[in-house]
């Protein structure tokens, strides 16, 4: 980052602050290193909440500086997951099978551990052999770049077909659906290689780490968490500050004016579709392995809407709107669909949350979209008083309204 950035943008500055205070904070209350005031259920629960914010930061660079609204990138984030996941399940399985055979009369072969490990994993759809998708799942490294290039070559892949074609708007919108509801397909069957229906399951379980506490671990996920979601938001405030987000700003106003300024629209489209579906993979990465299991469920297109629920209510160009968005959204979730909220009855009838919370983000979001378009980001904007200036006098430029006299 160029030098003076951080000077230039305070609200960075603040943020990074905040993010650090909220993570110390919870460290010193947890039960792992603190005072045991917040329960390691809940310290996942905030390590999830940062990966989910990280994931809504791609959404809104993809949808709120740049137009594109993709109902895909929650694919790019369940991809990240598995990849990690793959890891995850073959060592803890390894470790299992040869804890089992340490007793054998003969040693066992490195093929017998091999297929051992394998009848486990995919026993479950009656298959004992790994698929060709499996091949690194021995290797952290490689897994771990995975968890980057796989989201990353399918964005690259999927937007430069569209992009080139042209395509925008909501027939974008609906082939980005399509593809997360082709990959999620895809995964529910069995010889997907990834154990369709099942998933990967065992995830919160670190290879080689049994003695240590599920405390102390989710405390390392949070920590890991809060520094992606930094550096994340560092990322994205770096990139919109600068021409290449004026250039996003311009695609998302008047992409025929840019292309006649002699820009090339679908390189800036494809960049940024691409860096924030990697940004969504390693926000997955982190997330899952605190889920504890992943399935092709979490791919569903829904997930994808979801995020851009989260973006619209936390205030679309806004990259701490969408960080507000997806914490305050995904924490209420949690309360109310976790049985937290009390039932209201009402006589003839009892309103339980859990099954009426959809009906409520849903209205949610169209409140927000009809009077409240700048979200809960906008409020920001009324306490430090940035209002736009009021302008008086005679336009001076060809659109009525962009520049006016004194």
């Amino acid at each position: 980052m160029p030098h003076g950035f951080l000077m230039r943008h305070p609200s960075t500055i603040i943020f990074v602050l905040l993010l650090a205070l909220f993570t110390v904070a919870v460290t010193v209350l947890s039960e792992g290193l603190g005072i045991g005031v917040i329960s390691t259920s809940l310290v996942k629960t905030l390590g999830k909440t940062l990966c989910l914010a990280l994931a809504a930061i791609a959404m809104d660079l993809v949808w709120g500086y740049a137009g594109i609204l993709s109902l895909g990138h929650f694919a790019f984030f369940g991809l990240g997951g598995y990849m990690i996941g793959m890891w995850l399940m073959y060592e803890r399985t390894r470790d299992i099978v040869v804890e089992a055979l340490a007793d054998a009369p003969i040693p066992p072969t490195p093929e017998e551990i091999s297929d051992a490990i394998g009848n486990q994993i995919f026993g479950v759809v009656g298959s004992s052999d790994f698929p060709l998708v499996w091949a690194f799942a021995d290797s952290l490294f490689v897994q771990l770049l995975l968890v980057v290039l796989v989201p990353g070559l399918l964005a690259l892949a999927f937007g430069w077909l569209a992009f080139r074609s042209r395509v925008a708007g909501v027939y974008l919108s609906i082939l980005t659906q399509a593809m997360t509801l082709a990959l999620a397909l895809y995964l529910f069957q069995n010889d997907s290689g990834l154990r369709g229906n099942n998933g990967l399951s065992g995830l919160q379980n670190l290879p080689g780490l049994d003695h240590v506490p599920q405390s102390l671990v989710s405390l390392w996920f949070l920590w890991g968490s809060a520094l992606a979601l930094g550096m994340g938001y560092l990322l994205a405030a770096w990139v919109v500050s600068g021409k290449f987000g004026s250039v996003l700003r311009g695609i998302r106003d008047n992409e025929a004016r840019v292309r006649f300024l002699g820009y090339s629209v679908e390189t800036y489209k494809l960049t940024i579709f691409t860096v924030t579906a990697c940004m969504a993979g390693i926000a997955g990465a982190l997330y899952y392995p605190q889920a504890g299991i992943i399935n092709p469920a979490e791919i569903a297109p829904i997930a994808s809407i979801y995020l851009a629920v989260w973006v619209a209510i936390g205030g679309r160009g806004r990259i701490y709107g969408a960080v507000i968005g997806a914490a305050f959204v995904s924490l209420v979730s949690s309360w109310f669909t976790g049985g937290q909220a009390p039932d209201i009855p009402l006589g003839f009838y009892t309103v339980k949350w859990v099954d009426w919370w959809l009906v409520v983000l849903g209205l949610s979001f169209v409140l927000v979209t009809l009077f409240a378009p700048k979200g809960i980001g906008g409020l920001f904007d009324l306490l430090s008083h940035r209002f736009s200036p009021d302008r008086h006098g005679a336009d001076l430029g060809p659109d009525q309204g962009s520049l006016r006299e004194k």
